[in-house]
C-alpha cells in the first residue's frame, strides 16, 4: 500500500510542478491558492462531464446500485486517507497504510455479502412472483370482430 500511496503522491508532486512551470512560462504567476482554485475548479468540471454522461447512463437503466456504490466507495476511500493524515498530523495515533487497505477491504467484504444477499433476495422474489394481470375474457362476436 505505501507503494501505490508513494506512487501517487510522487505524480500529484509531478502534476504540481508541470502547473507550476506552465503559470511561470505563460508569465500569469499565480499565487498557490488562486492555483488551487483555477486547477481544482477545473479537474472538477472534467469530472462533471466525464462522470454525468455515465451515471446518466447507468440510472436509465436502472443501475442506481452501481452510482451509489461509487459515491460510497469514494467515500470510504477519503475517509481513510483522512483519518491517517489526521493521526499522523494530531500525534493521536500511527498513520499506516495498513489502516487504510484493511478499512477498504472491510467495506470490500461486507459489500460483497450484501450483494450476494440482495442477489438472493431479488432471485426468490422474481421466482414466486405473482401475475397479476387481469384476464379479460372475449365474446364470440368480439373475436370475430378481430378476425377481420
Amino acid at each position: 500500500m505505501w507503494e501505490l500511496i508513494y506512487t501517487f503522491t510522487t505524480w500529484v508532486a509531478r502534476v504540481h510542478e508541470s502547473v507550476l512551470r506552465i503559470n511561470d512560462a505563460g508569465g500569469w504567476y499565480f499565487d498557490d491558492k488562486q492555483l488551487h482554485f483555477i486547477v481544482f475548479g477545473a479537474f472538477g468540471m472534467l469530472l462533471i462531464f466525464v462522470l454525468y454522461p455515465l451515471f446518466k447512463l447507468l440510472a436509465k437503466y436502472n443501475h442506481t446500485m452501481v452510482i451509489t456504490w461509487l459515491y460510497v466507495f469514494t467515500v470510504i476511500m477519503v475517509l481513510a486517507f483522512a483519518i491517517e493524515v489526521g493521526q499522523w498530523y494530531t500525534g493521536t495515533g500511527v498513520m499506516e497504510s495498513q489502516d487504510i487497505a484493511y478499512g477498504i477491504t472491510g467495506f470490500l467484504v461486507m459489500f460483497f455479502i450484501f450483494a450476494i444477499l440482495r442477489g438472493l433476495y431479488h432471485g426468490i422474489r422474481a421466482m414466486v412472483k405473482t401475475d397479476n394481470r387481469k384476464t379479460r375474457v372475449y365474446s364470440r362476436e368480439e373475436l370475430e370482430k378481430y378476425d377481420k
